[in-house]
């Protein structure tokens, strides 16, 4: 069984002009010790996808499921309590801008502790303690003296180290990084996930790693949902998603990653042609159906999820017909 399921789940919020559906009918599932990518645009329903299993939707949104199980929980019956019991302790977040997430009126060591004195109910000195030893395990010199400082005293790639420590004081079952690494520079983001995987296969931890890059899905994953719209379009193994990309949406974006050693510097990047659709009033069809080079009017009707060789699945019509567009060789070089 598999650590957390998730079946047809829907965030629908009341919006000016009507209700946007911000996530329409996704289902993907995560097994203990496994990181699952969801991959998508700005805009696609990652991050509301992340708030929902964390509950922390805003008050006018409305969840619902028709299965949401973290552990053998029903997330969509669990009260405020339940969820705020799991939440630190079983699961826990990265959120994407670590100076927001942290509290800049409250020291490092306050924030660290807080959620251990909570839920494991042990007292300051063990605490601290096990603060220590993971700043240290995350690689943070000093790390005593570190406890003493706020948040704008350390640098953006420090800060997201606290975030990820921070993440592990109470040994959660899940993990939910989203987008941990934006706002860094690529030297920094490198070491970060290379951090996020060793502490990931070192403490047994599953992960949900949400990310707008399939250069770093490539690196760090070990299955791949691709999201557009709202919707899981495209889901695999890694390996299977690179060497054959079944839907249009997943080869547009595997064809926009320059490719080192072959693009010319200067040339033209390339790009996927067209907007997201509005998920505002009701939403039909296939939703890239608009941008897509193979689009048809069978994409007029909304596409089925075609099950596929080696565990792959893909919401597109012509999903079986669809040659692969990127070596796998290519992409792993």
């Amino acid at each position: 069984m598999s650590l957390l399921e998730v079946k047809d789940l829907r965030v629908d919020l009341p919006v000016e002009a009507g209700m946007l559906h911000a996530v329409r009918g996704i289902d993907f599932s995560v097994d203990r010790g496994e990181m699952l990518c969801l991959v998508g645009e700005s805009g696609c329903g990652k991050s509301m996808t992340s708030l929902a299993l964390m509950g922390l939707l805003p008050r006018r949104a409305r969840l619902t499921a028709g299965r949401l199980d973290f552990d053998g929980t029903d997330l969509t019956a669990a009260s405020e309590r339940q969820r705020s019991h799991l939440r630190g302790r079983r699961i826990a977040m990265i959120f994407q801008e670590p100076m927001t997430a942290l509290n800049p009126a409250y020291t490092l060591g306050n924030q660290l502790c807080e959620a251990y004195l909570r839920h494991k109910l042990g007292n300051r000195r063990a605490a601290r303690a096990r603060a220590i030893h993971l700043l240290e395990r995350v690689g943070i010199s000093a790390a005593a003296e570190r406890l003493n400082q706020y948040p704008h005293q350390l640098s953006g790639g420090l800060r997201q180290r606290v975030m990820i420590a921070m993440a592990l004081m109470c040994e959660p079952d899940l993990i939910i990084a989203d987008e941990p690494t934006t706002a860094l520079d690529v030297t920094i983001q490198a070491q970060i996930l290379r951090l996020l995987r060793e502490l990931q296969q070192e403490f047994g931890t599953a992960v949900i790693f949400i990310t707008h890059d399939l250069g770093v899905v490539a690196r760090i994953a070990d299955r791949v949902a691709v999201m557009y719209a709202g919707e899981v379009i495209e889901a695999a193994p890694t390996a299977a998603l690179y060497a054959n990309p079944s839907h249009p949406y997943t080869r547009g974006l595997l064809s926009c990653i320059p490719a080192p050693g072959k693009t010319p510097p200067g040339s033209r990047l390339q790009a996927i042609p067209g907007v997201v659709p509005s998920l505002v009033g009701h939403v039909e069809g296939c939703a890239f159906r608009n941008r897509c080079p193979q689009a048809q009017m069978t994409c007029e009707q909304t596409p089925p999820m075609q099950a596929l060789p080696d565990d792959h699945r893909a919401r597109c019509h012509f999903a079986d017909r669809l040659a692969p567009a990127v070596p796998q060789a290519e992409m792993s070089s």
